[in-house]
């Protein structure tokens, strides 16, 4: 009894089917041929917009890399120079710094010089300094 009502629905499904089948053909808009060109279209048409918004699309990254690569050269470039300028003033600091100890040393050094020089005339004439005393 079981096999007898799953062969009857199954019957059923085809009829339904096949009446379906039926009714599109007599209502449909189109010939089949027609149908399937102007499917065939569509999907044309379809791939053409999506290839053209493609290249689009490649062409706008193109652009935005190349800014980019633009943007960054210049800032790369303003890098270098304040980097250099650094450099540069660093450079004057040291030379600035060496010309300051060089100036101190020399007076430094004469200072001593005059020192030494003072204290040896103050030390070889040790009569002088006696009748001085007296």
């Amino acid at each position: 009894m079981a096999d007898e009502k799953q062969s009857s629905g199954f019957s059923w499904f085809l009829a339904g089917l096949g009446i379906g089948a039926l009714i599109g053909v007599l209502y449909a808009p189109k010939s089949g041929r027609e149908t399937r060109e102007g499917l065939m279209n569509g999907a044309r048409e379809g791939t053409d917009y999506l290839k053209q918004r493609s290249r689009e699309a490649a062409d706008q990254v193109n652009d935005l890399v190349d800014k980019s690569k633009t943007q960054v050269t210049e800032y790369v470039d303003r890098g270098k120079e304040y980097l250099e300028r650094g450099r540069a003033q660093w450079d004057e600091f040291v030379n600035q710094g060496r010309q300051f100890m060089n100036e101190q040393t020399g007076k430094v050094s004469a200072a001593v010089e005059a020192g030494r020089q003072a204290y040896q005339s103050s030390s070889a004439s040790p009569e002088n300094n006696s009748a001085e005393s007296a």
